[in-house]
């Protein structure tokens, strides 16, 4: 029987294809790791609260250590990756997640949560970056809109998570166990992910600058980020007391809220790239935050539950795919290296998670809480009118 020479195109070509596809199931696989890895923290909340003997107070300040060591890590592994390339930073990352999440199920004294939380949150952040960092280059090398689907498998890894947990957890498992056996199987996806990770950035290296301050159009993707992801933070945070207190939902059926946020996100996503390779990246920014704030708006101006459910609907399906493009208009502007501007925009963007929910409390405060989501509201018909002038 003939050999194919390994020179010939068509032989080459296949090679070239079947990376391509190892790469695009690595960068699928990261990021369900990352939505397995916070659903699997969730349910794991309260019980730190218990066991730790904190209040409300006490445990808002332990939570920040969570977004201190994301937000440090962050601009970290994008030089980090930068030098290293991507295997070790994400190695290390996840190495971080699989130690932290056993001790926050298992320890009691207020220095070791503080010190896992702190680890856990420097993982997500630099895992984040870089499954980011690589999507762009993927998407860039297969010539068509990928990133959506990519940040659809973190939204379905999130509710695997959370069902998956909450079944352990339900037969008895215990706290330990359930983790023990989320953790390996966050281990065993990486492993799986492990031969099409990219070894170092396509056309980058290491010079320049590891990190900077965004400038001009990474400036604006980032701010523009953070809307969208403050915008997320009210609908997990909110939408259950805006429910109750506004709405006269019974408590036990308050979390349909962001339920009904969750489904149309995920879904959005997951079939968000043929919506973007249809519509185009600009128009998809416009529609989307046209959309999440008429949604919005929908929730607070009609009192009824069942509107507020449906408007939080049309906010998941808006806010799905805004955030992936603005992930690839990272990738693409020529403003800053992709290196440093995705982890820009990435620490923008979970700022805007962090913060988010406390300016909203704080607004509601002053105006009620329907006024403080209208306010999130005319926020997000800037990132539409934004939207129109982005090039990506």
């Amino acid at each position: 029987m003939p050999t194919r020479d390994a020179t010939d195109p068509a032989a080459l070509r296949g090679s070239d294809n079947r990376a391509a596809a190892r790469q695009r199931l690595s960068t699928r696989l990261l990021f369900l790791i990352v939505g397995i890895a916070n659903a699997t923290w969730a349910p794991l909340v309260p019980l730190v609260k218990d066991r730790a003997g904190l209040d409300e107070a006490g445990l808002g300040l332990l939570l920040l250590t969570f977004g201190i060591g994301s937000l440090l890590a962050m601009p970290s592994a994008g030089a980090a990756a930068a030098r290293l390339g991507y295997r070790p930073v994400l190695l290390a990352g996840t190495l971080a997640l699989g130690l932290a999440l056993p001790v926050l199920a298992l320890a009691s004294g207020l220095v070791p949560l503080t010190l896992a939380l702190l680890l856990f949150g420097a993982g997500m952040g630099a895992v984040d970056c870089v499954m980011n960092l690589q999507a762009v280059a993927v998407e860039r090398a297969g010539g068509r809109p990928m990133m959506s689907g990519f940040h659809g498998l973190y939204s379905l890894g999130c509710i695997l998570g959370a069902l998956i947990a909450s079944a352990l957890l339900a037969a008895g498992l215990g706290a330990g166990g359930s983790v023990l056996l989320l953790v390996g199987g966050i281990a065993a996806l990486f492993a799986a992910a492990w031969p099409g990770i990219l070894r170092a950035e396509r056309g980058g290296g290491s010079h320049g600058p590891a990190f900077a301050l965004p400038r001009g159009p990474v400036l604006v993707l980032g701010l523009l980020c953070g809307v969208v992801f403050l915008t997320e933070g009210s609908a997990l945070d909110w939408s259950a007391v805006f429910l109750i207190q506004q709405r006269g939902l019974d408590p036990a059926w308050a979390a349909l809220g962001y339920a009904a946020f969750s489904v149309t996100m995920t879904a959005g996503r997951l079939g968000g790239d043929a919506i973007v390779a249809r519509l185009g990246r600009g128009r998809v920014v416009v529609l989307g935050g046209l959309l999440a704030a008429a949604g919005l708006a929908l929730s607070v101006v009609v009192p009824s539950w069942e509107a507020a459910l449906a408007g939080y609907a049309l906010v998941g399906a808006g806010c799905a795919n805004i955030v992936p493009v603005l992930f690839t208009a990272a990738g693409r502007q020529t403003a800053m290296p992709a290196r440093v501007a995705v982890p820009a925009v990435t620490t923008l963007g979970y700022a805007g998670v962090l913060a988010g929910p406390a300016l909203i409390g704080f607004v509601a405060q002053a105006l009620g809480l329907p006024g403080a989501l209208l306010l999130v509201a005319a926020l997000l018909l800037g990132v539409a009118a934004t939207g129109r002038s982005l090039r990506v």
